[in-house]
């Protein structure tokens, strides 16, 4: 009788550890192949609804595709971007240091910068050298290409 609960427990044990592992290596698996090709930086997103509440910060891998910048969340399975952010006619509209609680979410020695991508307004959260790299991302358009810089910091 012993016998046998600790080979259903076993059992069981193995049922739930295995999907687990499976999944944690699934991410890690889609994390390294976003990375491995460059143009990859770790950056975290929310939301500005029209009503002016944002939602919550998201971790993510931003990409770098030519005149797009595709955000990923980091804990998925999904090849698709959750959100696109396209280079033409984005507006910068503010930069800032996180604030109070919200710091504790974001990476250490984060900032914050809000962008306007038509009738999207997002915030992304991302290391100094991280941020330094979009906006020279943003200046880098070609002629042209309407992209307004107004970061108040």
């Amino acid at each position: 009788m012993g016998g046998r609960l600790a080979l259903d427990a076993g059992v069981l044990l193995a049922a739930v550890i295995l999907p687990a592992a499976l999944a944690f290596a699934l991410m890690s698996l889609r994390r390294w192949l976003f990375v491995r090709g460059g143009g990859a930086v770790e950056c975290s997103l929310r939301v500005i609804p029209a009503d002016g509440v944002p939602g919550p910060w998201r971790l993510g891998i931003g990409r770098y595709k030519g005149d797009v910048l595709h955000w990923h969340r980091v804990f998925g399975f999904r090849r698709r971007p959750r959100q696109v952010i396209h280079r033409r006619g984005l507006v910068v509209s503010n930069r800032r240091r996180p604030e109070g609680e919200e710091a504790e979410g974001l990476l250490p020695e984060a900032g914050v910068i809000e962008v306007r991508d038509g009738a999207l307004t997002v915030e992304l959260a991302m290391s100094a050298a991280a941020l330094t790299g979009f906006l020279a991302w943003l200046e880098a358009a070609p002629p042209g290409f309407p992209v307004d810089l107004h970061p108040s910091d």
